[in-house]
């Protein structure tokens, strides 16, 4: 029998310990979880399985700063095929998710993405999500993969009086990803689509090592990337093929320790962290991705546009914190005698070498160049605030 799994979900191992919990463990045995295509690959390659999402899966294999570094100057390798993958086709395909989303699908070119949230009546993020247009009423919505399942059901009743219907491809896909500057030197030579005509947030069909693939340049890491949606049962075929290629690149296999310092370095949020139902895009400093403007209403339209015409009432800003410690999330943040917020997100960061996070705060305390305090273990520590994001690639 499988040792139960206990271990929690993580933050990034930092030069100063240890990967430092912050979510919830798992409950169960480990073989109630979700399993991806590729667990024997990633058993084979002696990486440390966590639970995450109702998932099993890898949060590093040779280390989480060396595969933060391989990311940032050659590519790795990751497994997400724990993601949501849902197809929306009909005739009322646009129309429907443009009431369903705060984004208009609509605008999409065939063959383009763009980064989208689904909203409950309050204005509050149930996720955030990518929108790609595969056709003109076929789309493709990935969804994180803890709210996979509520996105599907709630996409699945907001279709309701749509010609349109919703197939959840998700345990039928296997999704890999390729990250970093040196990616399309690898994956260009595997495949027949012409990556320098793949634009950043473009989606291709075509083959990859003779599997059948849509090609995404697309990504969490704040590199040049690219996700490769597969059938489920050629996950371990198409990252094996990239992984030879990629041998005399330094390509390597990352986890989500990894994912999480890459994503937090680029300002790029997590559900459960700086997203939630009590989190609105206009406190997240996404108020551009809600389109009030489009023809048509949309679930939670009435209370955003009421948080835009009044303000939000927190900021989500970055932090560097300038004396000793690391800011961790749930970490609270005063100004002065005053608490002013909390930290979503914190590590210390491999590219810039000092304490970064992300927090939110009242909107007054938020401007960059304040200095605030988090309190690490009960000690106020210095912290200034910095604009988003923290590293952003040269694209020279």
């Amino acid at each position: 029998m499988t040792k139960p799994l206990t271990e929690p979900v993580t933050e990034p191992a930092t030069a100063a310990g240890p990967p430092a919990a912050t979510s919830v463990a798992a409950e169960g045995p480990a073989e109630q979880l979700h399993q991806t295509a590729l667990i024997d690959v990633h058993r084979a390659l002696g990486a440390r399985l966590i639970e995450f999402g109702g998932w099993l899966m890898p949060v590093q294999y040779t280390g989480i700063l060396d595969e933060h570094r391989a990311v940032r100057e050659r590519a790795g390798l990751f497994d997400l095929s724990h993601m949501g993958e849902l197809y929306v086709e009909g005739e009322d395909a646009g129309d429907a998710l443009a009431a369903a989303l705060v984004s208009d699908p609509r605008t999409l070119a065939v063959g383009r993405a763009q980064y989208s949230m689904i909203c409950a009546t309050d204005g509050g993020v149930i996720d955030d999500l990518i929108v790609y247009r595969l056709g003109p009423e076929r789309f493709l919505v990935v969804a994180n993969a803890g709210n996979a399942t509520i996105v599907s059901d709630e996409l699945a009743s907001r279709l309701g009086g749509w010609r349109a219907v919703l197939d959840d491809r998700s345990l039928a896909t296997s999704l890999v990803a390729i990250q970093g500057p040196r990616a399309a030197e690898v994956l260009g030579p595997l495949t027949d689509l012409d990556l320098s005509a793949l634009r950043y947030y473009a989606i291709a069909e075509g083959q990859v090592a003779g599997i059948p693939a849509l090609v995404a340049r697309t990504g969490y890491t704040g590199e040049d990337g690219f996700e490769l949606f597969v059938d489920w049962a050629r996950g371990a075929e198409i990252w094996t093929a990239l992984a030879s290629a990629g041998e005399g690149a330094g390509v390597i296999a990352c986890g989500l320790g990894a994912r999480d310092t890459l994503r937090l370095e680029a300002g790029m949020p997590l559900y459960g962290n700086e997203l939630d139902r009590e989190t609105n895009p206009f406190d997240a400093g996404l108020g551009r991705v809600v389109k009030l403007d489009k023809p048509g209403d949309f679930v939670g339209r009435d209370a955003l546009a009421r948080i835009a015409n009044e303000g939000p009432d927190k900021r989500l800003v970055g932090l560097v914190v300038t004396g000793r410690g690391i800011a961790r999330h749930g970490y609270p943040v005063d100004a002065g005698e005053r608490r002013t917020g909390v930290v979503t997100s914190g590590t210390q960061s491999p590219t810039l070498a000092k304490p970064i996070a992300m927090a939110y705060v009242a909107p007054d305390d938020g401007e960059p160049g304040t200095i605030l305090a988090v309190e690490v273990r009960e000690q106020p520590v210095s912290a200034e605030v910095v604009p988003l994001p923290f590293y952003k690639r040269s694209t020279t």
